[in-house]
């Protein structure tokens, strides 16, 4: 035996393991032992102790593990190229090594780790494919990731494998791919892969981006690299996204012409710009369009400039290039004078009913009657009256103005006939067209036909089956046509040609009328009366304000009492007396307090200048009881005034009187003061006294001391030491009471 172990040892110290190993030739732990001795000693030595370690345990993960830690750490720092046989050596023994332990994960990472440092690609791909195949779906993961970096560093046609052979384990690696694919400038296929993620409606960017970003990325890659992508169609592309993605139509359009223009087509560049400044709906896709186009003109421009320049120069010419250049600029410019009128086309397709810009682009068609004519044709006919925006009436009136302008006034005529037929969206709409109507005829003094239109505007419908005064005018369910009889705006209209140009008979039929149809408003009733005044129909005018008076009532009939009564006295004076006090008395029956006062005095001063006196007081007297609570005080005080005036101070006595017992306690205390004062003035200083004791007790000497101050001043001047204690008093008793 130890002959045996001296042919294996190299040094005595060797023969303690040597002996524990014969005894236990499948002990890892004794095996262990050893190696750890031998790290101390040569590399080959340890190298020769794992292998015959290996050859006892080939199934010790822990064994191999450490063997080929070591051989591979031996590697480090050495030139793969120049000492390629250590590298197959350790590659070698990894493969020995995964032939027992293929389903070791940890093996296999760093076997693939060691071959992606090597310049062995197919070999490395083929040991990264039989890993995956060795280890369960579990574990790939972990190979994945070190294959990613491989792929990343293999680039070409193997990268593309790779990442395809991922996807089927990650769908959601597919951004990735595609960003991978752009950098080993795959383009087509790349573009391939966009396809298939934008048109799934389910896909979620693990990037955050919205299906909108993805669909620009692709539009982008498509117009950019367009001569390398073959495999998919670029303009179907981004006509679907055109009518996908309605808010980014301008973008896209300029997309589509930027790739026929890469693509070298250019005139079907100048096709798609045309179609689109021609079916944009909002004026910043149009803008957007619009300026591409332009500046995709003028670079052709400038490059054929610089071409004739260049021709010139060296004496060379050549016609058919000239006349293209001509066209070119010919084109620009009948372009660029478009512009108006194609922003005005976006608006119209927009809104088609826009009033305002149909009038805008029949002002820029200017002297061009023609096409005034077809524009003011065409819009009459696109816009739905009822979905107009803007006055649609106006539209007519400056249609019909045109031929008026042109002194065609048949024409004129024509369009208004025309336009009262509409079925605006209200009755003023149509009112204000049949006022244009007469309008018109009245610049040209047809006096005549402008009231006969009048006439027909204002003509009650006959086939009506309901009682004209019961056509409800708000009412939308009935034609505009049927309402207008009872538009007020149309009947004034009628009433001031009437005046301006009628006989008086004339018109006060059509006052007569509006007033039967009850669309009368209280100025329609003025202007009714005053023109009756005018013409010297004074008692049919007093009749048109107790009509109106009678129609619209309280509170509106307070501003047309004060009128007809105002103009009634102007005129008679005290003449008609016992009328006038019929008048007055009438206004104020069932008069609201609130409007009262004026009426009263209006009625008192009517008894002063032209009656009695005491008839004058009497009327005072009723408006202090029938007068709003807040104008009763002012009342009492013009009364008194009044009363003062006519009958002298002794008159007022029993006014104050009547006024501090009806008057609230804030208006008495004003009162009360004045009659005391009033008493104290004619010397009546015991009255005076009495009245600032009954007073007292509405004044509470904290808040107004000014009270109990004039009360004290009149003690002092005017009373005695029994009068001052009772004033004192009464001032405690007060006190006590608001105590």
């Amino acid at each position: 035996m130890t002959t045996h172990l001296k042919e294996r040892s190299t040094n005595e110290y060797d023969l303690p393991y040597e002996e524990e190993l014969l005894r236990n030739p499948f002990s890892l732990h004794s095996w262990l032992k050893y190696i750890d001795y031998k790290r101390n000693g040569s590399f080959e030595e340890l190298c020769s102790v794992f292998e015959r370690a290996i050859q006892e345990l080939p199934r010790s993960y822990k064994l191999w593990k450490q063997y080929l830690d070591i051989r591979r750490e031996k590697l480090k720092g050495l030139n793969a190229a120049k000492q390629q046989d250590q590298y197959n050596d350790v590659v070698s023994l990894y493969e020995r090594s995964l032939v027992l332990l293929h389903k070791m994960p940890r093996i296999w990472l760093d076997y693939l780790s060691l071959l992606t440092t090597l310049p062995i690609i197919t070999k490395t791909r083929r040991a990264f494919d039989e890993a995956l195949r060795a280890l369960p779906v579990t574990q790939h993961n972990r190979i994945w990731e070190l294959y990613l970096q491989f792929a990343k560093a293999a680039s070409g046609q193997t990268a593309i494998t790779i990442y395809k052979r991922y996807l089927k384990l990650e769908p959601s690696f597919i951004e990735k791919y595609i960003e991978n694919l752009i950098k080993l400038e795959q383009y087509d296929e790349a573009a391939v892969q966009m396809v298939h993620i934008v048109n799934d409606n389910k896909f979620k960017s693990t990037r955050g981006k919205s299906n909108y970003q993805l669909w620009q990325d692709l539009c982008e890659l498509a117009v950019e690299h367009c001569d390398d992508i073959k495999s998919i169609q670029v303009e179907p592309i981004i006509r679907s996204g055109i009518q996908r993605f309605t808010d980014q139509v301008g973008l896209l359009y300029c997309r589509l012409a930027m790739y026929w223009i890469r693509m070298g087509q250019l005139e079907k560049a100048r096709d798609i710009f045309e179609e689109g400044i021609t079916t944009v709906l909002t004026v910043r896709d149009f803008t957007a369009i619009f300026e591409a186009y332009v500046e995709f003109e003028e670079e052709m421009i400038t490059a054929k400039m610089e071409m004739a320049a260049e021709r010139e120069k060296a004496g060379e010419k050549d016609e058919e290039e000239d006349l293209d250049l001509d066209l070119r600029l010919l084109r620009f410019e009948h372009l660029m004078d478009r512009r108006p009128f194609l922003v005005n086309d976006v608006l119209l397709r927009q809104n088609p009913n826009n009033v305002l810009e149909w009038q805008q682009r029949a002002l820029l068609w200017g002297n061009n009657k023609e096409k005034v004519v077809e524009t003011y044709t065409q819009a009459v006919q696109i816009i739905h009256p009822k979905k107009a925006h803007g006055k649609l009436q106006d539209l007519w009136a400056k249609f019909a103005k045109f031929y008026e302008d042109g002194d065609d006034l048949d024409s004129a005529r024509a369009i208004f006939e025309k336009a009262v037929k509409t079925n605006y969206k209200s009755v003023s709409d149509l009112a204000d067209i049949w006022c244009e109507y007469a309008e018109m005829e009245t610049r040209h003094d047809d006096f005549d036909r402008a009231i006969d239109i009048m006439a027909r505007a204002t003509q009650t419908p006959k086939f009506l089956d309901v009682n004209p005064k019961q056509v409800n005018f708000h009412d939308e369910s009935i034609p505009v046509q049927h309402r207008l009889f009872k538009s007020l705006r149309l009947w004034s209209f009628y009433i001031d040609l009437e005046e301006s140009v009628g006989t008086v008979e004339s018109t006060k039929a059509v006052y007569d009328k509006v007033m039967d149809l009850r669309i009368a408003n209280p100025q329609t009733i003025v202007n009714y009366a005053t023109f009756l005044e005018e013409n010297q129909y004074f008692e049919e005018s007093y009749k048109v304000y107790e009509r109106g008076i009678e129609l619209f009532g309280w509170p509106i009939a307070f501003e047309l009492w004060n009128i007809y009564l105002e103009r009634f006295l102007k005129r008679y004076g005290g003449t008609k007396l016992e009328r006038a006090r019929d008048l007055f008395e009438q206004a104020l029956d069932q008069c609201p307090p609130k409007y009262a006062k004026s009426i009263y005095l209006m009625y008192g001063k009517l008894e002063e200048e032209h009656g009695l006196a005491r008839h004058a007081m009497r009327v005072y007297d009723r408006a202090t009881k029938a007068v709003a609570d807040e104008d009763r005080r002012e009342m009492y005080e013009y009364y008194i005034a009044k009363a003062t005036e006519s009958f002298g101070v002794m008159a007022s006595r029993e006014i104050y009187e009547s006024a501090i017992e009806s008057l609230p306690d804030k208006d008495v205390r004003i009162m009360a003061l004045r009659y005391a004062a009033l008493e104290q003035k004619l010397g009546e200083i015991e009255r005076a006294r009495a009245i600032y004791g009954f007073a007292a007790q509405m004044f509470d000497p904290r808040k107004h001391a000014d009270f109990w101050k004039i009360w004290h001043d009149f003690e002092v001047h005017h009373g005695n030491e029994d009068t001052f204690k009772e004033m004192l008093r009464i001032k405690r008793s007060v006190q006590a009471t608001f105590t």
